[in-house]
């Protein structure tokens, strides 16, 4: 079976290539350099806070299901999202496998969003931190998949140089190494992303195998208020939520009515 993160992964290092040689890691860098002193809001702290917990994800495709929502723009979706009791967002802004853009993050913020959002992408260079950071985003997904420890450690270390907390994101328990790094918040994928195969029942698995003090946050197949519930028991604090939302001609209301089941 194709291993759906190894091609991933091997196209994203040819295309951060491309954007090194378009724009220098110095250049981007001397853009970034004075948004550095204007604090972003704290992800954490909104998922600890919040009542539902739910990180509202905009997502127009992916590998496994293609499109999901086309047409779908940042000004449709995620003020509504932010309206309807959302803790924060996600932002999908890989183009080639999730239909993604930065532009998405510019946009949202342009729109006077207030929540945090998180850059989601596969970061396995500083350099992408850079980009999430100058299109405004408060968090970045880091994935032990992607990522040696020693890569994930200093990736870590920069997203805290630049204000930028981070999702570190495990699957099984040969991932558990990457919890110890302290990572802002620890996120289960219920995905496999070889073979895009989802079972939220990894969630309740790995639970206790997380650090009892971490923030904990439940990724992918999340289609049931009652699994929430459950979830929450289970103790964590965050579920990240997308294709369930999406997937529906308006995916605002799909979140709204959401939460009112829970």
């Amino acid at each position: 079976m194709k291993d759906v993160l190894e091609e991933i992964v091997a196209h994203k290092r040819l295309e951060v290539a491309a954007l090194k040689a378009a724009t220098p890691l110095g250049e981007l860098a001397g853009r970034v350099e004075p948004l550095l002193a204007t604090p972003v809001p704290s992800m954490r702290q909104a998922l600890r806070e919040s009542r539902s917990g739910i990180i509202a994800e905009f997502k127009r495709k992916s590998p496994s299901r293609g499109w999901i929502h086309a047409d779908a723009q940042p000004e449709q979706v995620t003020p509504l999202y932010e309206r309807y009791g959302a803790a924060a967002l996600s932002i999908l802004t890989d183009e080639k496998y999730f239909g993604g853009n930065d532009d998405f993050v510019v946009r949202t913020h342009q729109l006077g969003v207030k929540l945090p959002i998180l850059y989601k992408n596969f970061v396995i260079d500083e350099y992408q931190l850079y980009q999430a950071r100058l299109c405004g985003a408060s968090a970045v997904l880091l994935i032990a998949a992607d990522l040696s420890l020693d890569e994930c450690r200093t990736l870590l270390g920069k997203s805290h140089e630049l204000g930028l907390e981070v999702l570190l994101e495990m699957h099984g328990e040969r991932d558990l190494d990457y919890a110890a790094l302290e990572p802002d918040m620890c996120g289960i994928n219920n995905r496999n992303l070889g073979t895009f195969v989802t079972d939220v029942h990894n969630s309740f698995a790995m639970a206790e195998r997380l650090p009892r003090e971490a923030v904990k946050v439940s990724e992918s197949g999340i289609s049931d208020p009652a699994v929430v519930r459950q979830l929450c028991d289970a103790g964590y604090c965050g579920f990240l939520i997308g294709e369930r939302f999406m997937s529906r001609d308006n995916p605002g209301v799909a979140l709204r009515e959401f939460i009112e089941a829970l």
